[in-house]
């Protein structure tokens, strides 16, 4: 599996979930900038992405540090939602920190077994 790439493409999915989140902020007229975190992460991805396919000799650093940005894009909305799980109701914010975490635990999970098939073909 090719990971710089799949970085890039979820960093556009997280790009994607915090622009839906804030349009919708403006829509609802509740915007807060607090819907790019989401974004935020996406660009450190997508810029980890493509510095790795630009200068191969760092590709595996780089993808490690994206692996870590990608685990705490997962552990910071989760954590926040279990913390709030009992008083929780459907909102916008609530459902891009789900699709936050849903989208980098995928990410996680996809450099990890990329990182295994690579161990094991060396």
């Amino acid at each position: 599996m090719n990971m710089p790439l799949t970085s890039i493409w979820i960093g556009r999915v997280l790009v994607l979930i915090g622009l839906i989140g804030y349009g919708y902020g403006l829509y609802d007229g509740h915007a807060s900038f607090t819907a790019f975190i989401p974004a935020a992460f996406g660009l450190i991805l997508m810029i980890l992405g493509h510095l790795a396919v630009a200068v191969e000799s760092l590709r595996k650093h780089l993808m490690h540090v994206a692996v870590i940005v990608g685990l705490l894009g997962f552990i910071l909305p989760a954590g926040r939602l279990l913390m709030k799980i009992s008083e929780l109701s459907i909102s916008a914010a609530v459902l891009s920190q789900l699709s936050m975490a849903l989208v980098c635990l995928i990410f996680v999970i996809l450099a990890v077994r990329s990182f295994v098939a690579a161990r094991r073909n060396a």
